[in-house]
């Protein structure tokens, strides 16, 4: 029997060896001495005696019994050999009593290669093993600027703490996104049932997806179960059958195929000339189309500043385009789950456009496009990644940099505050450009940074404590309880002090999204790529951001702020351009260069002229969580 089965085995390496030779590959065990022999090594590290997944073994240390193995593992010599005698031995003891003997190896960038056990490791490949027992080393390759180097260092940080190695990517910040999206602070220890609990998800889902032909895509397994998890979500996974898994891969197939080059976001910096129409056309008006829109609202515009913004912004398209439009408010919406129930009940309704206000609605608009492609959804986020929706927000930092400058010149005590909400996405760039407003005006002038999603933070009395004379808080009042400390307001003024604010303008975006509907312009915007995200961010320019000035502001400030609009409106003056340093006094631009949107979109550093930091997700509020787990700024290394 176990020279039958010997026969087979050698069958499937003669296969792997034509397949190796016709595709011009090399047809042997990869040899890792080889490898290293034009590689940079920064040492080793003794792992001791743990489990190698058996699919990561890519070959053998040295090369003296590497062509008895095909690429596969799978034995090449023929049947007559000592060296098959021994194969089918050890066949026979595996089947009787198992393998038992941990192999020896080495492990390189996640791959594992033999130094004792080659034929224990080809048997087990053979009846189909999970895993073997073995002896490692690791060799550390010096690190790098190269997205594969930075892929293996977050590796090696991340199976620091989770003793995990049976999952891996292609893309530098997965791993820190994994964890997010599981629930674990970044460096934070895996407990035995952790590990167990996200070991079985992660098996039944490789088998899903190797069942509907995974192994044929580019994308490791985990880049899959990365992009399954940011759709579908971790907790709940052990009530979905292997069928139900499948069937969720099936909707989300064509980004998995995309995938590779599809998870970069097109920023639209400026919003679509309006398309000049002919005289004919002038003539005779097409039948007026009528849209049915259905607006999503976190909690209710009197109970939330940002939903009364955007209740504000449905207002204003009303009154322009409420005759072609029906118009549907759902609302009191605070849970993931709550949204996906009134975006199915909108698309019951006939909405054939769903506009979710919140960053917080992200995973359900995402589900929501993957079942309805034929409807258009757009979510309120920042650098989103994914191809069924369009995101949008606004470059909300021009506005402050202008509010800076004023902070800078009106300050009595060189020291002004700012009241930040949430570390997401878009938040430093902005907290950023009031600080480098301030300093072009004001050199020795300090910005003191607070955070109203932290924990035990009295914003308000910190800021007072470090003697600030103005402080910038929140753009937007709440009806039901608003307040005279937002925008730029004095803190010394009992009668209020307001001096200037950044403000949304909501309605000019929901009206020129709109009327790309209504004019057939909207496809015209659609992404380049496959997958690749779309992500409307409009500044000043467009009017969907602007800043509001007191009148008690002195005119020649007024008119100095005024012409530094202009110049950002006209593209003459780039508020994040020159030498720019951060905290620790790194430089991070540097002459002439000019941030790029991606960088200042996923800027997780702050200015030199702010103390402060940017809190980590054990920092924050318990109600603040789930906004910065969804759109936290991905590189930020503590609890994300």
């Amino acid at each position: 029997m176990a020279t039958a089965e010997y026969t087979k085995a050698r069958k499937l390496a003669q296969k792997a060896y034509n397949q190796d030779i016709a595709g011009g590959k090399y047809p042997y065990l990869q040899v890792l001495d080889e490898l290293l022999s034009f590689t940079e090594t920064a040492g080793e590290s003794d792992l001791g005696l743990i489990e190698i997944p058996i699919g990561q073994i890519a070959g053998t240390k040295t090369a003296g019994r590497t062509k008895a193995f095909a690429s596969n593992f799978m034995p090449l010599l023929p049947e007559t050999s000592e060296f098959a005698g021994k194969w089918s031995a050890l066949f026979r003891s595996h089947l009787e009593e198992g393998i038992r003997e941990p192999v020896i190896a080495c492990e390189f960038m996640n791959s594992y290669y033999i130094i004792e056990g080659n034929k224990r490791v080809s048997v087990l490949k053979y009846c189909g093993a999970v895993s073997v027992s073995g002896y490692v080393t690791r060799i550390i390759p010096a690190e790098n600027d190269s997205p594969e180097s930075k892929v293996y260092y977050e590796y090696m940080d991340f199976y620091r703490v989770s003793g995990i190695n049976t999952i891996y990517f292609t893309r530098p910040g997965s791993f820190h996104d994994l964890c997010r999206l599981v629930g674990k602070g970044w460096g934070e220890p895996w407990g035995t049932e952790e590990r167990r609990v996200f070991s079985s998800r992660l098996f039944y889902f490789t088998n899903a997806y190797r069942e509907k032909g995974g192994e044929k895509l580019s994308v490791t397994a985990g880049d899959a179960f990365l992009f399954y998890l940011s759709v579908y979500g971790y907790e709940g996974m052990d009530d979905r059958s292997n069928d139900d898994i499948k069937k969720e891969l099936g909707n989300m197939w064509k980004d998995l195929e995309a995938l590779p080059m599809s998870q970069d976001v097109s920023l639209i910096m400026q919003p679509e000339q309006e398309p000049q129409k002919n005289m004919l056309r002038k003539l005779i008006a097409p039948p007026a189309q009528k849209l049915t829109v259905g607006f999503l609202y976190y909690k209710t515009a009197d109970t939330s500043s940002w939903t009364y913004g955007h209740n504000l912004g449905r207002l204003y398209l009303e009154d322009r385009l409420g005759g072609r439009l029906s118009i549907h408010v759902y609302d009191k919406i605070e849970t993931d789950e709550q949204c996906g129930e009134k975006i199915e009940q909108a698309v019951l309704d006939g909405c054939t456009v769903i506009f979710t206000t919140s960053p917080r609605f992200l995973g359900s608009s995402i589900k929501a496009g993957i079942r309805y492609p034929e409807i258009k959804i757009l979510n309120c986020s920042l650098n989103s990644y994914s191809g069924h929706l369009r995101t949008y927000y606004g470059r909300l930092y021009e506005a402050k940099f202008l509010v800076g400058m004023l902070a800078g010149i009106l300050t009595r005590t060189d020291r002004i505050g700012y009241i930040a909400d949430y570390p997401i996405f878009g938040t430093p760039a902005a907290v950023n450009a009031f600080a480098l407003g301030v300093k072009m005006v004001n050199p020795s002038a300090a910005v003191y940074l607070a955070w109203s999603s932290q924990k035990d933070c009295d914003t308000k009395k910190f800021l007072k404590e470090a003697g600030v004379s103005h402080i910038s808080g929140h753009e937007m009042i709440t009806p039901g309880r608003s307040s005279r400390y937002y925008g730029l307001y004095d803190l010394d003024n009992v009668n209020g002090g307001n001096l200037a604010a950044a403000i949304w303008d909501w309605g000019k975006f929901y009206q020129r999204i709109i009327q790309t509907i209504l004019n057939g312009s909207w496809s015209r915007t659609a992404p380049d790529k496959m997958g690749q995200s779309l992500n409307y961010w409009w500044g000043i320019s467009s009017g969907m951001i602007d800043i509001i000035c007191s009148q008690s502001i002195p005119e020649r400030t007024l008119k100095l702020v005024e012409l530094m609009k202009k110049q950002i409106v006209n593209g003459e003056f780039q508020i994040f351009s020159g030498d720019l340093y951060d905290q620790e006094h790194v430089l991070k631009n540097k002459g002439n260069d000019i941030l790029s949107p991606a960088d200042i979109v996923s800027m997780d550093w702050l200015s030199d002229n702010i103390i402060g930091h940017i809190p980590g997700i054990e920092e924050l509020k318990e109600e603040a969580v789930p906004m910065v787990k969804i759109q936290g700024i991905q590189t930020i290394k503590e609890g994300i």
